[in-house]
């Protein structure tokens, strides 16, 4: 029996709590009476995932097993979610490259010959050479690497294919050698309930053609959380383009949930609730803040990117994306989902230091407000874990810091567009289609490592549901110039940010901190 998640409330007997911000950490009090939401402690991961997989391949939801629907001859295209996921970096070997080798094990036995791997990078950037051999591992690298092992490019116009409209007029158009296979056979990571189903093919191997019609301010406003598919209007967009993909292509799906196991020896007290802590996580902390804080940015930065996690894989599915999708979700809620009674007055999120945008790079300011804002308010069910008006109170410094190699065009949004407008909507449709187009940051995607140049613009947008719902964002620690360049405020403690909401939700204020890490998804009634 696995440990249900936990809401506690601080009173004089709560040890101070541990909040991310950015590349360290801190130890905060917080006002008693406030309520901190944690998950339920980690699941075990499954003991013999080759049997799993096995398992799973042979015996699929909602499809024939996988040996029936290979023959010779065929045209098999096998693809695979991107560095995204998951977060932080799975320790060797990685779950997508145990599958992938069972999957052409099967191939080779029943004579198919016509192979290729695809990284389902939408608009994000390239995987390096080593980023793809991490993923896939040594042997398959060696042998599709770079002929038949590659990025999606999704601005190839001669390799993508337009498949039609949705009944809602939603240009489909993916990835030509996917659309034109006799089996796709998809492998995921569904870290957050966000991830998988049929976002997987529809947006991870689609064009700016398709993307820009549920990656928009009006469908992400209209979302209500992007981790609850029923209630988000872009999880049904991806739905209609997947019944016409699904309808053109067959797709052979394979989805794997991770468990809360996010961090190796010696951050493994991340992981844990503070009062577990024994004496060598307290040690381990103070040796890492101690750390942190000595070395020079790129040290630490580099340091931390340096973490393998040692997940543990607590479900593995296969068959057909819809039959699938369901029974991978009770998987991670079953990690994740911890129920909470009614929404404060001030939601306490801290940010670390990754997120799926910055793995190997520098998380900016327009990544930071897309990780609090976006990802971690939207870690909830029903309804956010603040009331509409309420406060958000996020932990960052914020320093005024890009990646010029995969960032260009963060950069120029920061500095171009921001400078005249915060608003979402604004911006979507004064600046949007002059990045989405450019000839350099398009050409910077396809031949470097830049994200497409639209894709700051999507991060902003991520914002909209939160900003639309809070009425005052405050970050902690922030670089003040940078906190207002967002259109937000700074405070250099947690009081001081108390003080800032008074004015918003008054003097005595209800609270709930998100604790995060571990991955928590508050079922709010």
């Amino acid at each position: 029996m696995s440990r249900p998640g936990l809401v506690l409330e601080v009173d004089e007997r709560t040890p101070p709590l541990l909040v991310c911000e950015g590349e360290g950490f801190r130890l905060e009090q917080l006002p008693h009476g406030a309520r901190v939401v944690y998950p339920p402690a980690c699941l075990p991961g499954i003991r013999d995932l080759d049997a799993a997989i096995t398992r799973a391949l042979h015996q699929p939801h909602g499809s024939d097993p996988l040996p029936a629907l290979l023959r010779p001859g065929m045209r098999l295209t096998i693809v695979f979610d991107d560095l995204s996921l998951p977060l932080p970096p799975m320790r060797s070997p990685d779950i997508r490259q145990r599958i992938i080798e069972h999957v052409l094990e099967l191939a080779a036995a029943h004579r198919v010959d016509d192979v290729e791997l695809i990284a389902a990078n939408a608009l994000h950037r390239r995987m390096t050479p080593a980023e793809l051999r991490h993923v896939v591992g040594d042997r398959v690298f060696r042998s599709f690497f770079p002929r038949h092992l590659r990025n999606h490019d999704a601005e190839d116009q001669e390799n993508l294919l337009h498949l039609g409209q949705t009944g809602h007029g939603e240009d489909v158009e993916i990835n030509r050698r996917a659309a034109e296979s006799d089996l796709i056979v998809y492998v995921n990571i569904t870290l957050v309930a966000m991830n998988g189903g049929s976002k997987s093919v529809s947006v991870g191997l689609a064009s700016y053609r398709s993307l820009r019609h549920h990656h928009n301010v009006d469908t992400l406003r209209g979302s209500r959380s992007f981790n609850d598919p029923a209630r988000s209007a872009m999880h049904h967009s991806y739905d209609r383009m997947q019944d016409l993909i699904g309808g053109q292509v067959r797709v052979f799906t394979i989805e794997t949930a991770l468990n809360n196991d996010a961090f190796p020896q010696p951050l493994g007290f991340l992981s844990k609730r503070e009062w577990e802590w024994n004496a060598a996580d307290q040690a381990a902390f103070i040796g890492a803040r101690r750390g942190s804080r000595l070395l020079s940015p790129a040290l630490r930065r580099r340091a931390f990117h340096r973490v393998a996690a040692p997940w543990g894989v607590t479900s593995v599915a296969a068959g057909a994306p819809s039959a699938v999708h369901p029974i991978t979700l009770r998987h991670v809620h079953r990690q994740q989902v911890t129920p909470v009674s009614g929404q404060a007055d001030v939601g306490v999120f801290g940010v670390p230091y990754l997120c799926p945008y910055n793995v190997n790079s520098v998380m900016n300011p327009i990544l930071v407000a897309s990780m609090g804002l976006g990802y971690l308010f939207n870690m909830y069910l029903n309804k956010p874990i603040v009331r509409r008006g309420g406060v958000g109170i996020f932990y960052h410094p914020l320093p005024n810091e890009f990646h010029t190699v995969h960032h260009p065009s963060y950069l120029d949004f920061y500095e171009d567009v921001l400078t005249q407008s915060t608003d979402p909507a604004v911006v979507e449709s004064k600046f949007e289609e002059q990045f989405a187009t450019d000839p350099w940051y398009v050409h910077l995607y396809r031949k470097s490592y830049a994200y497409h140049g639209v894709h700051p613009f999507y991060m902003w947008y991520w914002c909209a549901h939160a900003r639309e719902h809070l009425g005052d964002v405050i970050f902690v620690g922030a670089d003040p110039a940078v906190a207002s360049r967002l259109g937000f405020r700074a405070a250099s403690t947690l009081a001081d940010a108390l003080q800032l909401a008074s004015h918003t939700v008054g003097g005595s204020p209800e609270i709930t901190y998100l604790h995060a890490p571990p991955l928590t998804l508050a079922d709010v009634s």
